[in-house]
């Protein structure tokens, strides 16, 4: 039984259009927000410990821009990105930006620590579990990061790798939120002042 090579071309086009549809949704719905976590709701808080032994919570950072990653020591993407987080966590420091590593592999503490020191991280890696990843919509693929403003709320996410300079600008845009306090102690200064107690 011979096949018709025009049967052949038009399967051919069929399955690489859908390739073409299936990845560009893929991309979009990469860079959007699960139904669980919109864009300007809260970051879940979360408790793990560090490479250090101690605990560490999200509200700790509470005031600060923060960039959340999830990584892992085998992902290719993650190794690409973390020198940049590096650069961001020096330049931005300063300004207020918080870097947090969420380990999410298997690998021993020992050996995520020597990857980190590797790496020359210079900002805290925690070790992740996965109820933290479920309260972040799961985390499908790795990388995943999300930017958390001052406020707490979340401003994006990523899904796997992109570009240095579109995180950079997802980091100014954190950056660039008041926390609530201040915004709530600017609105209540800004008319009459308030007797002192």
């Amino acid at each position: 039984m011979k096949r018709s090579p025009l049967v052949l071309v038009v399967v051919a086009f069929v399955v690489a259009f859908m390739l073409y549809v299936g990845y560009h949704q893929a991309r979009r719905s990469g860079g959007s927000l699960t139904t669980r976590l919109k864009q300007s709701s809260p970051a879940p808080d979360f408790s793990l410990e560090s490479l250090d032994g101690k605990t560490t919570r999200l509200s700790d950072f509470r005031g600060k821009a923060v960039l959340l990653n999830f990584w892992a020591t085998w992902c290719g993407p993650c190794k690409i990105e973390m020198p940049w987080f590096v650069d961001f966590q020096k330049q931005y420091g300063s300004q207020g930006l918080q870097i947090v590593g969420v380990a999410m592999d298997d690998a021993s503490k020992e050996d995520i620590g020597k990857f980190a020191k590797d790496m020359g991280v210079n900002y805290p890696i925690l070790i992740g579990k996965e109820a933290v990843g479920d309260q972040y919509g799961g985390v499908p693929a790795l990388p995943e990061t999300f930017l958390i403003a001052r406020d707490g709320k979340i401003v994006d996410k990523i899904i796997g790798l992109r570009g240095k300079a579109e995180i950079e600008d997802a980091i100014k845009e954190a950056l660039n939120t008041r926390p609530a306090a201040s915004q709530a102690s600017a609105s209540n200064n800004a008319g009459v002042s308030q007797p002192q107690k």
